[in-house]
């Protein structure tokens, strides 16, 4: 693969990013990484959001050169009747979005028209991230339409920096999760019941709010009352934080 002397610099930027400690949080990676980006690519937007598999829905977005108003366009709705993107999750590497959908089709869908175009979103390209079937983040990353399409050298070059992206997450994920000294934490875990603790351990072992009812023998309902509970006694905010969260051995 040959690299230009730009590229080479740019790209020994981003793993030196990616490479450092988590002081911030897995947030601020995907922010930084997304300027990073934006130049590395000759792109123009940038977001990224974290699948969370049990509420079926992508969260947690950074985003730039996109506007917020949108953005909530597509949380509230654009999401649930998005044509590319679960195709693209699919792949588990970089795919342009032509590659899933011929651009004259997408370009007819409301999804193109109410959404990506406001922003002047016309060429994509897709990278998620996952560790086993538990999702860690996406890159999504967009050119306007005069630039034109994305090549294999741009998708060489996400997928070579995909390793190292899972791993940032990773780290900063199990950093928040243990950021707590050790006698909080379990403190915080022995609140919990043992119903609690049962689904939290499936949601570490990457399991669907389905999956977890299937087990426990209970209603999909009912797992979300736990995770709610789980949350609000561990002080966390979403099941990334859960997944990451060292707690002790089961039986003890």
């Amino acid at each position: 693969m040959y690299l230009t002397g730009t590229e080479q610099q740019a790209l020994r930027g981003v793993f030196t990013l990616l490479a450092q400690d988590a002081a911030g949080n897995e947030r601020d990676i995907r922010e930084s990484l997304g300027r990073a980006l934006l130049d590395l690519l000759r792109a123009d937007q940038f977001a990224s959001f974290v699948w969370d598999a049990g509420s079926r829905s992508f969260g947690a977005r950074v985003a730039i050169n996109m506007e917020p108003a949108n953005l909530d366009s597509y949380a509230q709705w654009h999401q649930h009747n998005d044509p590319i993107t679960f195709v693209l999750q699919s792949r588990r590497r970089a795919t342009r979005v032509t590659e899933v959908m011929p651009q004259r089709a997408l370009m007819r869908t409301p999804f193109f028209n109410d959404f990506l175009s406001r922003d002047g979103l016309h060429w994509g390209m897709n990278l998620h991230a996952f560790e086993g079937e538990r999702a860690l983040g996406d890159l999504r990353i967009w050119r306007r339409k005069g630039r034109g399409d994305f090549g294999d050298h741009e998708k060489a070059l996400l997928d070579l920096i995909e390793p190292a992206f899972a791993g940032a997450l990773l780290r900063a994920q199990r950093a928040a999760a243990s950021a707590a000294p050790s006698d909080t934490r379990e403190a915080a875990w022995a609140l919990l019941s043992v119903r609690e603790q049962e689904v939290a351990r499936c949601v570490r072992e990457g399991l669907t709010d389905k999956e977890i009812a299937r087990r426990m023998a209970v209603g999909v309902p009912t797992v979300r009352t736990y995770l709610r509970r789980i949350f609000d006694k561990l002080g966390i905010e979403r099941r990334a934080a859960l997944a990451g969260w060292s707690a002790p051995p089961a039986g003890r």
